[in-house]
């Protein structure tokens, strides 16, 4: 899998332009859907952090979601907004710098970042903590999807430790569940080892 601790939107156009995306499955993200089966994520205003080529959020749009994406390439969002509109998804696409935010947004009910923020945190982790803070509100509900630093195996996304979650996140959100999963990808078959964490932002 190419470097991904890009600080710069025509670093993350590239692999756009060049179709070297290997994290943009182009199919939902079956964490997702298993997390909003099972765990009683009501609809409401939703956004996704890092959405790529918008596979996830128009996939959010077609449960009911009122869904904003964000992501800091916009070559990804061209096609993010050209695929939700051959599937008459509403979809609300922005262009961001999710470390450096600065835009005023009223903050969401729920969030969901697939390996967002195991590249981010790599650049400016404060950053990226002060926007999650920005985005969210007190029961706020924000599942994460990241890289898995328990398997040793070929190149892959940015990974963390179960602990470096915890500390990271736990003084903004509550925990409910920290499990392993697999991202789907196109290689390997059997994907990469991943953390699945669903929280709920704390009372201020």
């Amino acid at each position: 899998m190419p470097d991904i601790t890009h600080r710069t939107p025509a670093d993350w156009d590239k692999h756009y332009v060049e179709g070297q995306a290997p994290w943009d499955s182009g199919v939902p993200s079956k964490e997702l859907i298993r997390v909003l089966d099972k765990e009683s994520i009501s609809r409401g205003r939703a956004a996704e952090l890092g959405c790529g080529t918008g596979t996830n959020s128009i996939y959010l749009a077609s449960r009911g979601f009122d869904v904003t994406a964000f992501d800091f390439s916009s070559s990804g969002l061209a096609t993010a907004r050209e695929k939700a509109a051959a599937e008459k998804a509403k979809v609300n696409f922005v262009e961001a710098d999710l470390c450096r935010f600065t835009l005023d947004v009223p903050p969401f009910d729920f969030v969901f970042d697939r390996g967002c923020y195991h590249a981010a945190r790599r650049i400016d982790q404060p950053g990226f903590i002060k926007t999650l803070k920005r985005l969210t509100r007190p029961g706020t509900r924000f599942l994460l999807l990241a890289g898995n630093a328990n398997e040793k195996g070929p190149p892959g996304p940015p990974t963390l430790k179960a602990a470096e979650i915890c500390n990271e996140l736990e003084p903004l959100f509550e925990i409910q569940f920290l499990r392993e999963f697999r991202f789907e990808v196109p290689a390997p078959p059997e994907g990469f080892l991943a953390w699945s964490c669903l929280m709920t932002r704390r009372a201020d």
